[in-house]
């Protein structure tokens, strides 16, 4: 099958299109993801819930699409025409798309900066996200058709390389979108980019143009998506940006690597938003004195600090003004940040310029971790633990690399947000989460309540205080000037009633958990109380959820799932290997999306620079899955159709323990994560690790498709295939980002997606004994002719 596909392509020109289809397919299709994702990450505050629920959209009308598009009928029209008519249409719906999405927030946030709940998170998501993905479905399943016709091979040798040259350039895609198109270029300029790519692929299958013609057509693409990059898509970037911020002047506004940066300004105050998160204003006094004054104050003489976050508010200044500070380094993720605090905050680049200050462009994590450095204070002025990203400096892991670059004597402090009043119970529970994690690592720890509750974190006795007098004491003595850091506010934010009601809160409960990286439970818990602001009765089912036991959990599942997979077995129990490759394949799609996410996931809360190896650890994850179907396509050529299935189960079997053996990997290289020889060795690791995750998952599809398709009597079944592997994904994506890993952590995700891909493993092993089923696919006159 692989040596006749490949020699019919070489003497064939017209081969050479039906190959080029699938891989555009593959690439509109990743940069597609990765632009309308970034969209969503801004549209929703970099929610992973709203992750979950957008990659469950986006896979589950893809798989629609394909089950759409496998019951058309295309008449006399040929599948070249029918592919190009696709493109047009996919490659002009991603531009509305795009700001479809930016409408979809201003028609929900009222007011910049609000937090949207989860109703119309589900809902903008679903209509936003239909037209673009449902084309994407179908032209997976019309490029499998093209190549079937042009390259004249069976209807099961064209589906499975199509899935393989569209795993090729989903590859090839991210590495370009990542590397390249997302460094120079806006949402709408590289939506433009794709349309235009996908226009001028149409008009030549359109056309059967031949040498010169198809370099003029690429000159015309060309003179037309110049203009388009430099001046009509920032046009549109405009317009969108003027509806998004409405009411407010928008100051400046840039993508990079790691988000959008957006300043406003209402009168003379400018406020940063960080994908739709506001995270400083300027001026704002208040914010910076607390945040660095509490915990420079706690310490009787601090040397040496180190700042995570915070100099966007000044914080950088207000450190400097404390006498004895002799160093400061300031750490700060994005270097855009940083030149943007620059040109807005007034006493921000010349506090930069002063000679005690070290700027360390660079994840804070991993910095601490490599840096020798002790230190009498460590600030970390960061929002909350909304993300998974921020969750990281919330974590008994941090709180220990910390400790570990005390200074005697030194000490931690951070703050989140609580009330200055009434503690609601989800915020109870979020605020005990925190305090029992800290005191897992620091055995005297102090506070300070009020609308933002300051902890501060010592290893050393008769260090921290919660006696008013002493601070007041060390600010007069240091002369501090401050307007809300006050001898006056101080007393009033430490009253003895409100101590003792604040300490009783945060006694910890018996199910008081820790916040770790391989469990972020305070994600969950500030989830909750993030959904608790909204009337749809996310927060009560979330909690819910979470107090489902996990044996319970786990045991439901599979035995639901053995059941149906019984029962439908039971009704085609003439084909028991087609049910056994069916449900192989929906298990597969959830694996495949399970391990990308543990994969991205663990490798952030380890070595905390997951946004500069995305695009290797994806490309090389999609090159592994084209690697595998490869590989596969190779295995059927050669072997005994009857075998088929038993490698579907050996396989099938080796994804179940994957996601175990990958964060066993990642838990020993976790070991000694701060050495430069641990640092290399991940580097070399994780893309490995990738590139084998892929190539387990890829190798699956053409062995089920090959059994499922070998005695297909209609072509509707060719993308039900497709679209079951898809729906699996989705399930995966919603189920691991929006519950079992904020609620359960990684170790336990990774034993409940080895326990439900077991669950096929063993049917397709049933199957396999079944010597008349094998005897008949071995019979079937497909088979035969292959």
């Amino acid at each position: 099958m692989t040596l006749h596909f490949i020699s019919v392509a070489r003497v064939r020109p017209a081969a050479i299109a039906a190959k080029a289809a699938p891989l555009l397919v593959g690439f509109t299709a990743v940069v597609g993801q990765i632009v309308l994702m970034r969209e969503v990450i801004i549209l929703f505050s970099g929610n992973e819930i709203s992750m979950g629920i957008a990659l469950a959209a986006w896979l589950v009308w893809t798989a629609a699409g394909s089950g759409l598009a496998s019951r058309m009928r295309t008449g006399r029209v040929s599948a070249r025409h029918t592919v190009a008519a696709l493109q047009c249409l996919a490659g002009a719906s991603l531009v509305p798309t795009v700001w479809m999405l930016r409408a979809g927030r201003a028609a929900f946030q009222t007011v910049p900066g609000e937090l949207i709940g989860p109703l119309p998170m589900l809902i903008t998501t679903l209509v936003c996200l239909s037209v673009f993905c449902i084309l994407s479905g179908g032209l997976f399943l019309a490029a499998a058709r093209m190549v079937q016709q042009e390259s004249a091979v069976s209807e099961r040798v064209a589906v499975s390389w199509a899935y393989v040259l569209e795993a090729a350039g989903s590859g090839l895609g991210g590495v370009l979108c990542s590397v390249l198109l997302l460094r120079f270029f806006g949402s709408f300029q590289i939506a433009g980019i794709v349309a235009l790519v996908n226009l001028g692929a149409a008009a030549i299958l359109f056309f059967p143009l031949k040498g010169w013609k198809v370099a003029i057509a690429a000159l015309a693409v060309a003179a037309v998506a110049i203009p388009w990059a430099a001046w009509v898509a920032h046009r549109l970037d405009t317009s969108a940006e003027q509806r998004l911020w409405q009411g407010f002047h928008v100051v400046q506004s840039r993508n990079t690597i790691y988000g959008n940066l957006t300043v406003v300004a209402t009168g003379d105050l400018q406020t940063i938003y960080d994908n739709g998160v506001k995270l400083a204003s300027i001026p704002d006094e208040a914010a910076a004195e607390e945040a660095v004054h509490y915990a420079l104050l706690e310490h009787p003489a601090p040397k040496s600090v180190l700042l995570i976050g915070g100099g966007a508010n000044g914080s950088v200044q207000q450190a400097l003004r404390h006498p004895s500070v002799r160093r400061l380094d300031y750490v700060e993720l994005d270097p855009a940040l940083v030149e943007m605090s620059r040109q807005i905050s007034p006493g921000f680049a010349p506090s930069l310029s002063d000679a005690r200050v070290r700027v360390h462009i660079a994840d804070a994590r991993l910095w601490l971790k490599t840096t020798p450095e002790r230190f009498d204070a460590i600030v970390v002025d960061l929002p909350d633990p909304e993300t998974a990203q921020l969750n990281r400096f919330y974590t008994e892991e941090f709180f220990r690399s910390a400790r570990d670059h005390l200074a005697p004597g030194g000490i931690l402090g951070f703050q989140v947000h609580s009330s200055e009043e009434t503690i609601s119970p989800e915020m109870a529970d979020f605020l005990r989460c925190i305090d029992r994690t800290v005191r897992e690592v620091f055995p005297w720890v102090a506070i300070i309540p009020g609308d933002t509750m300051h902890f501060f974190a010592t290893a050393q006795p008769n260090v921290v205080t919660e006696d008013p007098r002493v601070l007041i004491a060390r600010l007069q003595s240091r002369g501090l000037q401050t307007q809300y850091v006050r001898e006056y506010f101080i007393p009033f934010r430490m009253m003895p009633d409100r101590m003792a009601q604040v300490h009783a809160v945060l006694q910890p409960l018996p199910g008081t958990p820790v916040n770790r990286d391989f469990r972020p439970i305070a994600y969950y818990f500030d989830a909750v109380l993030w959904g608790s602001q909204f009337r749809s009765g996310f927060s009560r089912a979330f909690e819910a959820a979470a107090q489902v036991p996990f044996v319970w959990l786990l045991a439901t599942v599979v035995i639901l799932l053995l059941a149906t997979l019984g029962a439908v077995r039971s009704a085609e129990r003439h084909r028991p290997q087609r049910t056994a490759a069916l449900a192989c394949t929906a298990l597969t799609g959830y694996t495949l999306m399970a391990l990308q996410i543990l994969l991205l996931f663990s490798f952030q809360s380890v070595y905390g620079y997951v946004y500069h190896e995305l695009a290797v650890l994806i490309g090389l994850f999609m090159a592994g899955i084209g690697l595998g179907s490869w590989l596969a396509i190779r295995r059927i050529a050669c072997a005994d159709p009857a075998s088929l299935i038993r490698t579907v189960a050996a396989n099938q079997f080796l994804l179940a323990a994957s996601a175990l053996l990958l964060l066993l990997v990642v838990a020993l290289l976790a070991q000694h994560p701060g050495t430069q020889s641990a640092l290399w060795i991940a580097q070399l690791v994780f893309p490995f690790l990738a590139l084998l995750c892929g190539i387990l998952g890829g190798y699956q599809f053409p062995l089920t498709n090959e059994i499922c398709l070998h005695d297909a009597v209609t072509p509707a079944r060719t993308g039900v295939v497709y679209a079951v592997d898809l729906l699996g994904g989705s399930v995966g994506a919603l189920l691991l980002s929006a519950y079992l890993i904020p609620v359960f952590g990684f170790w336990k995700a990774a034993w409940f997606t080895a326990a439900v891909s077991l669950a096929p493993a063993f049917l397709a092993v049933w199957a396999g004994r079944d010597t008349t089923m094998a005897a008949e696919f071995t019979a079937s006159p497909q088979t035969q002719q292959r």
